[in-house]
């Protein structure tokens, strides 16, 4: 697909995600519109695009009468990333916020067909994928596509919103002809990354040298955190082969215990405090690993950056932004909260 001059939207593109996904665009000079309230995304993430006026950028609420309507007018392409969404402790602990994501990806679709939106791209989740299958940190488990089916099991308010949205877009493609495809994210890390989730909140307390430093869960939780680069790599390849709605995992398959990530931030960052594990605190599934075979097959995509070496240039990028008092002053809130 040549993107030069193409119309496109991002929905959520001051995100974190949202964000690189934009750069990305510009650097393959498609035509791009942003829309997002900055709810969680920051204007500083795009800042130099719109200043520049190398985006058309919106501030809005797409939820609000009529805007979704004037934010498809025009577009061929559609990614839609914005949502109610949070770390571990905001997915366990609010559900009324990711249930307006049932309303909200419903009615960007619909705006979209009726738009006549060429394709709709979403950024669904490792969520969507059956809790019963996660609970056992001695198997070695990979999540593969065809898992999610019935029973239908997903992870909290947030997951259940992802998969009726993928189920949505494949009815939309059968049904009206639509293209569509969905990206499984799985746990995405990297610069412009926020407090809210596991990988920056660890770097975020050894920036701060908290001693005690707190792990939530035992440690023994296994993660395939995904550098942001590899993911908006994915999901671009997704929007140039796949229209059938077919949903496909952006993740790595390293297996890779929380423990063993907090003593390599630790040991990068020079702190050595005491642990303290809080078994009290949210911690979601026990296992939670994709298989990339698919997105190996159908898009020719696999993460090119490994765990470590995304943490040093995540840990890199934190250290050279942050401000301690400001970090210090919201940690607490953001591990629970958007």
């Amino acid at each position: 697909m040549d993107w030069k001059n193409t119309k496109v939207l991002v929905t959520g593109g001051a995100s974190f995600i949202g964000s690189h996904l934009v750069d990305a665009l510009l650097e393959r000079e498609a035509q791009v519109r942003v829309v997002d309230d900055l709810s969680a995304g920051k204007i500083e993430n795009i800042k130099g695009h719109v200043d520049n006026n190398r985006i058309e950028f919106i501030k809005a609420d797409l939820r609000e009468p009529g805007i979704a309507r004037e934010a498809v007018k025009g577009m061929r392409i559609v990614f839609h990333l914005a949502a109610d969404h949070g770390g571990r402790g905001y997915v366990d602990l609010h559900q009324a916020g990711p249930a307006s994501n049932l309303f909200f990806d419903g009615l960007i679709f619909y705006e979209a067909r009726i738009a006549k939106v060429e394709k709709v791209i979403f950024a669904s989740s490792g969520c969507v994928y059956p809790n019963f299958l996660q609970k056992d940190a001695n198997k070695e488990i990979y999540l593969t596509e065809d898992k999610v089916s019935p029973p239908y099991d997903a992870d909290n308010m947030y997951g259940w919103a992802k998969l009726m949205a993928e189920l949505t877009l494949k009815a939309y493609h059968k049904e009206y002809g639509m293209k569509a495809a969905s990206c499984r994210y799985f746990t995405v890390y990297g610069p412009r990354g926020v407090e809210n989730h596991a990988v920056i909140a660890m770097i975020a307390k050894a920036f701060l040298k908290m001693d005690p430093y707190e792990v939530w869960g035992d440690g023994t939780q296994i993660r395939n955190w995904t550098y942001v680069e590899d993911i908006v790599k994915g999901t671009i390849l997704a929007a140039e082969k796949i229209d059938d709605g077919t949903a496909v995992n952006l993740g790595t398959m390293e297996r890779i215990k929380v423990i063993d990530a907090v003593r390599e931030v630790l040991r990068y960052t020079g702190h050595n405090p005491k642990i303290v594990f809080r078994p009290d605190m949210p911690v979601g599934p026990i296992n939670r690993v994709a298989d990339n075979s698919l997105a190996k097959k159908i898009l020719g995509w696999e993460p090119a950056v490994k765990f470590m070496d995304g943490l040093h240039k995540t840990t890199d990028w934190y250290f050279s932004t942050k401000n301690k008092e400001e970090v210090r002053s919201a940690l607490q809130a953001k591990l629970t909260e958007r």
